[in-house]
């Protein structure tokens, strides 16, 4: 995730801390009609890779709230379950492993990832939604950074339904800086992306 080349450090540095700038959240009007996000029905999908390989898996939410008037988003906040962690593209030991690792249950290792004893959840806040780009600030590890997403909305009766394009979120900004070559510079090519690819796929109920 790191976008800085040599000679331009501090200029292109700067310019980036001010995109990531947390912003307030958006406000629902008094028009506006709250839906319950259904967090069976909901998920976050993610990817990570490094040299050798990469992973893939989800993450439930474990609550959220859209505020719609006349189908379009006005606000709107879920929390994320980080206990739930999930790994898809490994199975058994390998899969249980991996999982550990990026909830920081292994002792010794509870930081390297999420630590999700110590922050259990993350959570987005809407701050506008123009052009079906979404844009918002994310906590994660208590950690506040502006992100921004392609997303369509649809609706079906009482039920929205909010889609995200794939996008990226460089995880180093949340502190999350294990195997990261832009911190670790000594790594050589043992190390893991800063990139994560994030997909957000939501879907609510009209309260």
């Amino acid at each position: 995730m790191a976008f800085i080349t040599v000679g331009t450090f501090s200029c292109k540095n700067t310019e980036k801390e001010a995109e990531m700038t947390a912003e307030e959240a958006a406000e629902a009007t008094e028009m506006a009609t709250e839906y319950t996000v259904d967090t069976a029905a909901s998920q976050i999908m993610w990817e990570g890779a490094k040299p050798t390989g990469k992973h893939n898996g989800t993450i439930k939410l474990a609550s959220g709230t859209i505020h719609l008037n006349e189908g379009k988003a006005e606000a709107g906040n879920f929390v994320i379950d980080m206990n739930t962690i999930n790994d898809e593209d490994l199975e058994g030991e390998d899969k249980a492993n991996l999982e550990a690792h990026l909830k920081g249950t292994v002792e010794g290792k509870e930081g390297d990832f999420f630590h999700v004893k110590e922050f259990p959840t993350a959570k987005f806040e809407m701050t506008s939604i123009e052009n079906n780009v979404v844009k918002g600030n994310l906590t994660i590890k208590d950690k506040t950074n502006a992100i921004e997403f392609p997303a369509t909305v649809t609706m079906e009766g009482d039920k929205m339904m909010m889609k995200s394009e794939a996008f990226e979120i460089d995880r180093t900004k949340w502190g999350v800086n294990y195997g990261s070559k832009s911190v670790f510079p000594s790594l050589g090519d043992k190390f893991i992306n800063d990139i994560m690819i994030i997909t957000v796929s939501l879907v609510a109920n009209k309260a």
